[in-house]
């Protein structure tokens, strides 16, 4: 079984869950993957040799040896483009999460959401069974206390799961989230879809990357729509719930003032009309 989260920010992870974030939204999938390769794909190296291999929408490929921590993997097959994946590699500590994999991850993003052609990105595992084990404790162990809080913001910024007193209790309510917290218990694909924690439970495959194809068909589905569109809406969805119905309601129609002069507004309008699929620029 794998779980799969579509939700506006990354969430609490739960047991053998991944994912993927984009402008647009954010989903996780869980399970690692295996196989050969099978589709065209580009390796964009994060403090890695070029000689690493990195996967393609197979799940292909595979990743060993010191310092690759972080691959970053753009998918080029026509229907894939504008897809890219993050894979997460630190078997020997489970993907926990490092001062040296924060670093990686903060550049990558960086260079991604510069990107105007990036419009998803896959956040996945590299090791079979396992997504994340959390904050890697042994390192942590060794940090001063002065160490600790900056460590812990700069993660915070770049992981949205941080901060689960505040954000687990405005998922699954308050008790249950105090039910959990205090008992640190770990929770299946199954029971994370019933708690509303994750929003796809899949049948696991052979190759051990079911929720990796499901995640996959689903940035297949956020390509084609308008990229301003998507991102004032999931700007207007983010804003919006952290405050009353009114202001909401406000922030939606500044949002949508901002599409009313774009070329892609236009261009959906007329594909309507002329019942064709539209043509997305991004202007």
């Amino acid at each position: 079984m794998a779980a799969l989260i579509v939700a506006p920010r990354p969430r609490v992870l739960c047991r053998s869950v991944a994912g993927l974030f984009t402008r647009c939204s954010a989903l996780r999938y869980s399970g690692a993957r295996r196989g050969s390769a099978a589709f065209k794909s580009r390796a964009v190296k994060v403090g890695v040799p070029p000689a690493a291999k990195c996967y393609s929408e197979s799940a292909s490929g595979s990743a060993t040896g010191p310092g690759l921590e972080l691959l970053v993997h753009y998918l080029e097959a026509s229907e894939s483009a504008g897809i890219v994946v993050f894979g997460i590699n630190r078997p020997q500590s489970k993907n926990a999460i490092s001062k040296n994999l924060v670093e990686m991850m903060t550049a990558a993003i960086e260079e991604v959401k510069c990107d105007k052609n990036v419009r998803a990105v896959i956040l996945r595992s590299e090791v079979p069974g396992i997504f994340c084990a959390g904050a890697d404790l042994k390192e942590r162990a060794k940090m001063q206390p002065s160490e600790v809080g900056p460590f812990v913001s700069k993660a915070r910024r770049l992981i949205n799961e941080l901060g689960g007193t505040q954000r687990l209790p405005r998922i699954v309510g308050v008790s249950l989230a105090k039910e959990l917290i205090f008992s640190g218990r770990l929770l299946d694909g199954t029971e994370a879809k019933v708690v509303r924690l994750v929003s796809h439970v899949v049948e696991q495959n052979e190759a051990g990357d079911a929720a990796y194809h499901r995640a996959l068909s689903l940035a297949k589905e956020f390509i084609p729509q308008g990229p301003i569109a998507v991102r004032l809406a999931k700007l207007a969805i983010n804003q919006g719930i952290e405050v009353d119905l009114k202001t909401g309601l406000a922030i939606e129609e500044a949002c949508y003032a901002q599409v009313i002069p774009t070329k892609d507004r236009i261009e959906g309008l007329n594909a309507f009309k002329e019942k064709r699929l539209p043509r997305y620029t991004g202007e």
